[in-house]
């Protein structure tokens, strides 16, 4: 596998559990330099279809393909040289200091024996220090605030430098500021560094601002593909989340506000 991802494309994926249809018919495709927000209500198969694109779970019908490559066909060690997976809600029950929690990310580039090298020292104080987590470097994960706690998962994710990263929910639980911060990293990864990125994300106006694609998706189907600005709209938010609501403004200004 090459070290840089092109084109991840999604064809006629379907996901069912215990009779019910998690994902239906679904075919997606992005490419290196996006930045795709998911959006959609809770229960809308967000999660499933980021873990089915990352190639931690099989899909019941339908393909995933990394360039010209079969996902399943790439072993856990080939994806995890390109790819990071930040889970929702992710956790640590152990009392590691967050700089070797964030280290942790380095595993798959890592050679078998011996411990973190200079090099790898800087870039693991590179990613705290990116996440604002430099005063909480040598604290126990368990002593963290959930939100400082999913700065330190994100630091983990990027810190191997990954050619995919695919991130559910990486805002929840984040103050505005580091929200705010958040966002735009992953916003400078896909249009500064080239680097494809997939993220959920509930706050629309960030995903409005800051995305380049938009998939939004309701019970399992994929109800709109495009563009913030030819997505975000009130007909769409209608359907997608039963609700009202304009949206003005355009590209950095852009703003959606909810009828009371």
């Amino acid at each position: 596998m090459s070290g840089a991802v092109t084109r991840l494309a999604a064809q006629s994926l379907r996901v069912r559990r215990a009779g019910r249809v998690i994902l239906d018919d679904i075919s997606v495709s992005a490419a290196s330099g996006d930045f795709v927000a998911v959006i959609g209500p809770n229960g809308a198969g967000k999660s499933t279809l980021l873990s089915v694109l990352a190639g931690l779970l099989a899909p019941d019908g339908g393909s995933v393909r990394l360039d010209d490559r079969a996902l399943l066909d790439c072993t856990p060690r080939e994806l995890a040289r390109v790819r990071a997976f930040l889970p929702q809600n992710p956790r640590c029950d152990w009392p590691l200091p967050v700089h070797r929690l964030v280290g942790l990310g380095l595993t798959p580039v890592l050679p078998a024996f011996g411990d973190f090298s200079a090099v790898d020292i800087a870039r693991i104080d590179s990613a705290v220090a990116a996440c604002d987590l430099t005063a909480q470097r040598d604290q126990p994960v368990t002593t963290l605030s959930g939100g400082e706690l999913a700065r330190a998962m994100l630091a983990r994710a990027l810190v191997a430098d990954p050619a995919m990263l695919i991130v559910d929910e990486p805002l929840t639980g984040l103050d505005p500021r580091h929200a705010q911060d958040a966002a735009r990293r992953l916003q400078q990864l896909a249009v500064v560094q080239g680097k494809l990125v997939i993220a959920s994300i509930h706050d629309l106006n960030i995903a409005l601002r800051r995305a380049s694609c938009i998939w939004a998706l309701r019970e399992g189907r994929m109800l709109a593909v495009g563009a913030p600005a030819d997505v975000i709209r009130p007909a769409l938010l209608r359907e997608l989340f039963d609700v009202e609501a304009s949206v003005t403004g355009s590209g950095a200004q852009a703003f959606v506000d909810f009828a009371p």
